[in-house]
């Protein structure tokens, strides 16, 4: 691969892994007890934890990944972006304010609150641990191809540096050093897509029809490239891809432990406004203005294609070359800093969750039975940082080549098949059993799972295999209602006293 090798995005990228790791020294200073860990000990303003839980969200997947889309497949990247919002609203209205009253550190918290808490944690924490390590192979994905195209080294290099940095952050800053680390990468984020998409208007005469059509007159799809269609798939996989994001982003283990960094519901519910409003103009941004723009700039510009065509570093480095483009070495050197330090609060958001499940809801409460010391079990936290970034990097690799965004909608069927149903009924179903709740999330998690593994994505593009077992691309249309109906048929004819009553929104 040709190298792009700029001295202001190397400075840039070194400045952001000095400063992060400033961060991280200064929250290790005040991270002492479990709840300092896993939930920062719930000191955090809504404002600043809305710009964190935007932060959680706004990963490599929705800025690289999506323009990247946009590039390849056009109108369809938008299926990635509609339905989060719709993921949103459900959160503020359901979700937010019944689990900050009634978990603790995590998601398996609030399930475990009424029913028999051992199997419920293991698995809300099996399901947890597999939308976390997903996550990660995205993101993953996106450092790896970044800072290829900066120093010119092997991906798998690349790969195994953020997942050094990413265990370093965790493992000594916990969730106050990625709350940091979140809040301020999303307000460099904001700033960045926006000077991006002034200064692609600019050479578009400020007009979104001037350049849609310079976009259209360039791409191989044409007029078609600002029409449904692009991604090639059936109207049951958009609509599958539309559930597992809408019902996914309720069920991500990493945002719902966002809420207890606040000090009550009322303050959950208002910092998820502030994050809806932040993600929502960076959506509009992206998928409006920069997508088209990476077209438009970036499909017939030599300087940021190879010799057969394709682009430097992948369709995932379009966002990089845009801004080449638009202001030379200094702006691709600040869009590339931006770009990595989204990588790194996503990744360190991800290790809390997965790490937090491991040491938390496995050890601490299901191993040790809740009588760990607070000694042992950070310690516990800290090697499960470890093994997250180990399995992290291992998956990275194997995964090298896959479009971001597109991953980033299989880990969505994944929670909206195992997370969201376990959480939802736990909260709002009274006639949940112990039984129906771990039948049903085994089904959800196995049937996702298994569908991804078998399914085109991995079977064809990961395992090299000529056709999939099944031509299904996105399995939560199935997967999910069926982890549904497992928790209700097997509630309906099993009994157990239960621990108290459910809990509704209030």
């Amino acid at each position: 691969m040709e190298s792009s090798v700029s001295p202001v995005a190397i400075s840039l990228f070194f400045g952001v892994v000095a400063i992060t790791l400033l961060i991280t020294y200064m929250a290790a200073k005040r991270s002492r007890t479990t709840s300092d860990l896993y939930a920062a000990g719930g000191r955090i303003k809504p404002w600043q934890n809305g710009w964190a839980i935007a932060g959680d969200l706004l990963s490599a997947a929705t800025f690289l990944g999506g323009i990247g889309m946009f590039f390849y497949a056009g109108y369809d990247a938008l299926l990635y972006a509609f339905p989060a919002m719709i993921g949103f609203i459900i959160m503020l209205g359901f979700i937010a304010g019944p689990m900050r009253r009634l978990g603790r550190f995590t998601f398996a918290d609030a399930a475990a609150t009424r029913l028999s808490p051992v199997p419920i944690r293991i698995v809300a924490s099996l399901s947890a641990l597999a939308v976390t390590f997903m996550y990660l192979i995205a993101q993953m994905l996106g450092a790896g191809g970044l800072i290829q195209i900066l120093f010119g080294i092997p991906y798998t290099f690349a790969v195994i540096i953020v997942g050094g940095l990413m265990v370093i952050y965790v493992a000594f800053g916990g969730m106050l050093a990625t709350t940091w680390v979140q809040f301020t990468k999303a307000m460099l984020l904001v700033l960045g897509v926006t000077v991006l998409s002034f200064l692609a208007l600019g050479q578009a005469s400020f007009s979104l029809d001037e350049l849609y059509a310079r976009a259209t007159d360039v791409h191989a799809l044409g007029l078609s490239l600002m029409q449904p269609g692009g991604l090639g798939l059936t109207t049951l996989e958009s609509i599958s891809l539309s559930l597992a994001i809408g019902l996914g982003i309720p069920g991500m283990p990493h945002i719902l432990m966002r809420f207890f960094t606040v000090h009550n519901p009322v303050a959950a519910r208002r910092s998820l406004v502030v994050g809806m409003a932040v993600v929502g103009i960076t959506f509009f941004i992206v998928y409006m203005v920069l997508g088209p723009a990476g077209v438009a700039f970036v499909a017939n510009n030599p300087d940021a294609l190879t010799d057969a065509g394709t682009v430097q570093g992948g369709n995932n480095m379009v966002a990089l070359h845009l801004a080449r483009f638009l202001g030379g070495e200094v702006l691709f050197g600040i869009i590339a800093a931006v770009a990595f330090a989204t990588i790194l609060a996503v990744v360190a958001g991800l290790t809390v969750a997965a790490a937090s499940a491991l040491s938390h809801d496995l050890y601490a409460s299901v191993f040790a039975r809740g009588k760990a010391s607070d000694k042992h079990e950070t310690v516990a936290f800290r090697g499960a940082c470890i093994f997250v970034g180990i399995i992290g990097i291992g998956l990275g690799i194997a995964f090298e080549g896959q479009n971001i965004l597109f991953l980033t909608g299989l880990l969505y069927s994944i929670a909206a098949s195992a997370c969201f149903p376990i959480l939802v009924m736990a909260m709002f179903w009274r006639r949940l059993t112990t039984a129906g709740a771990v039948a049903g999330g085994y089904v959800g998690l196995g049937l996702s799972v298994g569908l991804i593994i078998i399914g085109p994505s991995v079977w064809e593009q990961v395992l090299g295999n000529a056709e999939a077992i099944i031509p299904l691309s996105q399995p939560a249309i199935v997967s999910m209602p069926a982890a549904f109906l497992t928790m209700v048929i097997v509630s309906l004819f099993t009994r157990e006293d239960y621990l108290g009553s459910a809990h509704t929104a209030q």
